[in-house]
């Protein structure tokens, strides 16, 4: 898996922290970022998230470009629904050998990892062959959730922060849990204010809003 941030907000804290501002001043709009420092951005920022007042957050955003992922993934990260997304399209891109991801529990046991990569083959060759015979449109359909893609997507820092909430979550598949952590890293280091927060449920609030135990990060469920 490969994970770029390739774009965004130019100064993403300080358009956060100018937009906080505007719901708390009367100051007209050539006012508006006038002695407004870094460190009172910060703690423009600080107070909106202590109180869950995350519109402002709405005003940045993060494109990523990202590859190394499976299909599967994909069709999860799509219901992230307040995003845009650009996908590498098998209907104009041959697949023929195309690459695939191994879940960590096959790759660690030989004699799944064995039948994993005998239907790959198998797969791959089908495809070849059906490419030579019908549409590449419709030779994709035999391809498999393992099936390697390539994307870009643009999450706003609000979106960002419901996308981790959830997929940072330990019981998230492993895969996009993957994604989160590294997208995360990403977005740390150009506005480690509006992240530094960031993080599974129960580490950040004490409780499984799922209402689960099964991860064993926590000992109590109850808010």
């Amino acid at each position: 898996m490969k994970v770029r941030l390739i774009s965004y907000t130019p100064d993403p804290e300080m358009t956060v922290a100018i937009a906080a501002r505007r719901c708390y001043s009367a100051l007209g709009s050539c006012e508006l970022t006038c002695g407004l420092s870094p460190e009172e951005a910060k703690k423009l920022i600080n107070t909106i998230l202590e109180a869950g007042h995350l519109s402002p957050a709405e005003h940045a955003s993060f494109t990523f470009a990202m590859e190394g992922v499976s299909r599967s993934l994909s069709h999860q990260l799509v219901r992230h629904r307040i995003a845009s997304y650009s996908q590498q399209s098998q209907r104009y891109v041959s697949e023929s050998g195309f690459e695939y991801v191994v879940p960590p529990s096959i790759a660690g046991n030989p004699k799944a990892l064995g039948l994993f990569e005998k239907r790959i083959e198998e797969i791959r060759e089908t495809y070849s062959k059906l490419a030579e015979m019908v549409p590449k449109e419709d030779a994709r359909y035999i391809l498999p959730n393992a099936c390697e893609t390539k994307l870009v997507m643009t999450m706003n820092c609000r979106s960002l922060y419901n996308f981790f909430e959830r997929r940072l979550c330990y019981r998230a598949q492993w895969e996009i849990r993957e994604l989160a952590e590294a997208m995360l890293d990403c977005v740390r280091q150009v506005a480690p204010n509006l992240f530094s927060w960031v993080g599974s449920p129960c580490e950040m609030h004490g409780y499984c809003p799922e209402g689960k135990m099964s991860c064993g990060k926590i000992k109590s469920v109850n808010r």
